[in-house]
């Protein structure tokens, strides 16, 4: 009998940490949430409709380069770099900037060795 309890013990004990971890885990979600709330009320605030919804665009189509253009928005609006809205245009200007800087570079290496199998011997 003494081992049944301890086993109801220890499974309340892990049922106690479980429900622990899922709070902590919906605090998280609710603070990310809230994070996303501000970033788009920023950006409500900066773009005009044009540039949001080209924005929106952008981030459907690449996620990671929207997201780039969406903190250096946010980063400009915070330390007060952007004076008015920001146009269809000057987000185009903005996205341009951006993909300068992050620009990748592309080599193709022909290996000749590989390339060589074939011998005309054969024929």
């Amino acid at each position: 009998m003494s081992d049944d309890a301890e086993l109801a013990a220890i499974r309340e004990k892990r049922m106690q940490e479980l429900q622990g971890m899922q709070g902590q885990q919906q605090k998280q979600e609710e603070m990310m949430q809230q994070q996303q709330q501000a970033i788009n009320g920023l950006l409500n605030q900066v773009l005009d409709q044009q540039a949001r919804a080209r924005l929106n665009t952008i981030m459907v189509a690449k996620p990671e380069k929207g997201k780039q253009v969406e903190s250096v928005i946010v980063q400009m609006a915070t330390t007060g770099q952007i004076g008015g809205k920001l146009s269809e245009n000057d987000l185009i200007g903005l996205v341009e900037r951006v993909n300068a800087q992050t620009q990748k570079t592309t080599t193709v290496k022909f290996d000749r060795r590989r390339a060589a199998l074939d011998d005309d011997d054969d024929w």
